[in-house]
């Protein structure tokens, strides 16, 4: 049974409070099964590779193949039944024309003492792609974390996803394909992040590394951030949404269970202004669960950690909303733009009766790489920027020196640095 909570009983703020501060991410036996995988990686390269894909994935990687070719890559995107083929074609069109549109132009300008000031963007040189293969395959993600890369103008594009068993499912193989993947290997988990970081005698290392994937590989890449860039440490999905009684509740029922069905530790919350309505949402959410295939997961998920919250008015619902952060915010009312101003802290959002999540998970544009566990407090959703670096540039004149020389002279001294306020005095007194 998912909580119900109203902000009119007693304990509200108290039982508001615990769903906050809950936690639904990994604890301190996988930091340290991480800690000593990375070590492993790093201490014997391609040989704890191999000994770790047979021990998690029974997959033996010099007798099956260490890599997958792009040809093979080439050949599932050929064999796809044609609307798929379609789909994924019109996915990664809209993800590319979406994302090209954030690139940062470079600065270069002239102030009033003639100093000049700028700054130039580059792509990094190599960057790596998680790619999920356990639990679900997701050729949407490949997408979504491979084509802002390209785009951004990364020259090497390396793709890891493990391949349980042997077996890779030919849509993320079509995906890399669309995407532009130069490279895939067959290897996974913490093992596979320690590789792109630190590199192996197989696997050059890469600059940044980005992609879902599961504890292991969360707290991999958090441990790892400072020899690699990452994009963010995510943890299970989430998804809150706010709608008034004027939504059919089936819709929002399915709303809630997109992103139940993920994971058992998935979480979806929804507020309303009207307990009729809530009701009938909870009534909604039973009659779907028996019609889906992830019914255990989505059914675990809307028990363990679902939420119906019943607020007065739906402008009661925004602080509330801001304090989750969620990942996924939907604005299911005739006027979203009036909430979508209260709307502080969210990883994306969804605006009106008609647009789902799901929609923006696989052909909207905008990433569905987001912040979880409330870390859209300061973060964002993946972008071209993640793949980019930007290096500042300034060069003075004498007159420009001679403008703001002098304070630096001071600035130093004041510091304590003597060879600092010599290194610009020397050039003042020229």
């Amino acid at each position: 049974m998912s909580l119900r909570l109203d902000t009119g009983d007693a304990g509200f703020a108290k039982a508001f409070d615990a769903l906050v501060d809950d936690r639904r991410e990994s604890d301190a036996g996988v930091s340290r099964d991480v800690a000593a995988i990375i070590a492993d990686v790093r201490a014997r390269g391609d040989l704890a590779l191999a000994e770790l894909t047979a021990k998690f994935d029974r997959f033996d990687l010099d007798a099956q193949g260490w890599s997958i070719g792009l040809q093979e890559c080439a050949a599932a995107y050929a064999a796809l039944e044609p609307g798929l083929r379609e789909a994924l074609d019109l996915a990664a069109a809209r993800i590319r024309a979406f994302h090209a549109s954030q690139k940062p132009e470079d600065k270069d300008s002239i102030d009033a003492t003639g100093a000049r000031l700028g700054s130039r963007w580059s792509a990094v040189e190599a960057a790596g792609v998680y790619v999920p293969g356990g639990r679900a395959a997701y050729p949407s993600s490949v997408l979504m974390n491979a084509i802002p890369a390209k785009v951004a103008g990364v020259d090497r594009l390396v793709m890891v996803t493990p391949t349980p068993g042997g077996s890779v499912n030919p849509l993320v193989l079509a995906a890399a394909h669309i995407a532009g993947v130069d490279e895939i290997w067959r290897v996974g988990g913490a093992q596979a992040v320690a590789a792109l970081a630190y590199g192996t005698g197989r696997i050059q290392p890469v600059d940044v590394i980005t992609g879902p994937g599961n504890a292991w590989v969360a707290e991999a890449k958090r441990q790892l951030y400072g020899v690699v860039g990452i994009d963010m440490v995510a943890g299970p999905s989430e998804i809150v949404v706010v709608a008034d009684a004027q939504n059919d509740p089936a819709l929002i029922a399915a709303d809630l269970l997109s992103q139940a069905e993920h994971d058992p530790t998935s979480q979806s919350i929804l507020f309303t202004d009207d307990t009729g309505f809530a009701d009938a949402v909870a009534a909604a959410v039973e009659a779907h669960l028996p019609t889906l295939a992830t019914q255990a997961t989505a059914r675990e998920s809307w028990a363990t950690y679902g939420a119906i919250i019943t607020v007065r008015d739906l402008d009661e619902a925004m602080p509330l909303v801001n304090r989750l952060a969620a990942e996924h915010l939907e604005l299911a009312v005739d006027d979203p733009d009036a909430l979508f101003a209260k709307v502080r802290h969210a990883g994306s959002v969804f605006l009106g009766r008609m647009t789902p999540e799901a929609i923006g998970d696989y052909v909207a544009g905008p990433n569905h790489v987001l912040p979880t566990g409330r870390r859209a407090r300061f973060a964002s959703g993946l972008s071209v920027l993640d793949f980019m670096k930007r290096t500042s540039f300034l060069q003075l004149n004498e007159g420009a020196l001679d403008a703001i020389g002098p304070a630096a002279v001071a600035l130093a001294g004041a510091e304590g640095l003597p060879a600092h306020a010599l290194s610009v005095a020397l050039r003042l007194d020229r």
